[in-house]
């Protein structure tokens, strides 16, 4: 975990870089590693650390592991093919573990959640092909939309499962993969995969949105609520990721709507749903509770109105000082998540010892690691 929060800081330290803010350069491919770094070595580390917890198999920390160490490599100016090289290792291990668990026993948000680390692994074997950060950009957003929905899907299943759910999911990821695919080939045919892969992340948004419990759940006060309205604000920035992808096909580094199309993603669904799913994973992988306060509500309304700030009038209208006052925002919305989480651990690990890390309820053990333990919103 301590990995991963160093990638997420040295990341945000790479955002304000490519903002165009006068801060001190640390390296000089600080900036150009921004992205790998929030994806991989923050996400990839936190996300693989969750499931080597649930399948409690001392081989699977490997990929956690390597996705933080590789993460650093690139911060500490170690050649690329090494960083790279650990990040693909941690995605080969993160692919297993999904093998292991699916011979256990096979389910639908299994496989998606697998999908997700296989668009991981292959971003990273792209990247060796010499492909720059934007063309892996949809690869890397497979990774994190599949995973999480596949974890929706996981949890969906206890109040809104039915076929017509099932069917739906799974044509909308089949046409998100097809745009992938798509997408991956030489020339203008990319612009029509980006299109077909954006239309699939309006489809899922849509799934989200019409058939997660959120949408009941957003009435019951509390950290409930709180993780509804994360959950649902989230769904309608993959929604807006999704249509300017149609919209715009080309994600090329330097085109209009490209910094608006990434964002939308990365931070506006991606963060929202971090931030939703915070109370329920922090006390699953580090065994210590994180109490609900209603303060929570400041870095998610931060972040969404940075976000915005910085799309609106900072992308689609050209003014410089919104999109770096918005970009700024958004990470100080981020060091204010990791600050009032780390306050809540603390004072309830004043009043409360501390409690036992077992990240999945054995109420569910099909799966053979279950749904994570606490409120299954």
């Amino acid at each position: 975990m301590v990995l991963g929060v160093l990638s997420l800081l040295a990341g945000l330290w790479g955002g304000l870089l490519l903002l165009g803010l006068h801060v001190p350069v640390l390296r000089a491919t600080t900036a150009a590693d921004h992205g790998p770094l929030m994806a991989l070595g923050f996400l990839g580390t936190v996300i693989s650390l969750e499931r080597a917890v649930a399948l409690r198999r001392a081989w699977g920390y490997l990929a956690p592991a390597a996705a933080g160490v590789g993460a650093l490599a690139l911060v500490a100016g170690a050649p690329g093919a090494f960083g790279w090289g650990l990040l693909c290792l941690a995605s080969v291990v993160f692919v297993v573990i999904y093998v292991v668990v699916l011979q256990i026993a096979p389910a639908l948000h299994l496989v998606a959640m697998g999908l997700g680390a296989l668009c991981w692994y292959l971003a990273t074997v792209l990247w060796f092909a010499n492909w720059s950060i934007p063309r892996l950009v949809p690869w890397l957003a497979g990774f994190l939309v599949l995973t999480i929905l596949g974890e929706r899907l996981e949890l969906a299943r206890v109040a809104i499962v039915t076929p017509a759910s099932r069917r739906a999911f799974l044509t909308a990821t089949a046409v998100f993969g097809a745009g992938l695919i798509v997408a991956s080939l030489p020339g203008a045919t990319a612009f029509t995969g980006v299109r077909i892969a954006g239309a699939g992340l309006v489809l899922l948004a849509l799934w989200g949105a019409r058939y997660d419990v959120a949408r009941r759940t957003v009435r019951v006060p509390g950290v409930t609520r709180f993780m509804a309205v994360c959950l649902l604000s989230g769904y309608a920035w993959l929604a807006a990721g999704g249509g300017l992808w149609l919209a715009l096909g080309d994600l090329g580094a330097g085109v209009a709507g490209y910094d608006a199309a990434l964002h939308a993603i990365f931070l506006g669904f991606v963060m929202s749903m971090i931030f939703g799913h915070a109370p329920v994973i922090v006390p699953a992988v580090l065994g210590v509770r994180l109490p609900f306060r209603p303060w929570f509500y400041l870095h998610l309304g931060l972040l969404h109105l940075a976000l915005l700030v910085r799309l609106v009038p900072g992308d689609a209208f050209g003014v410089r000082v919104a999109w770096q006052v918005g970009g700024a925002g958004t990470e100080v919305a981020v060091l204010a998540f990791l600050a009032v989480s780390a306050a809540a651990v603390l004072a309830a690990r004043r009043r409360k010892p501390r409690i036992a890390a077992v990240p999945r309820d054995a109420a569910a053990p099909r799966d053979g690691v279950a749904p994570l333990r606490g409120n299954r919103t």
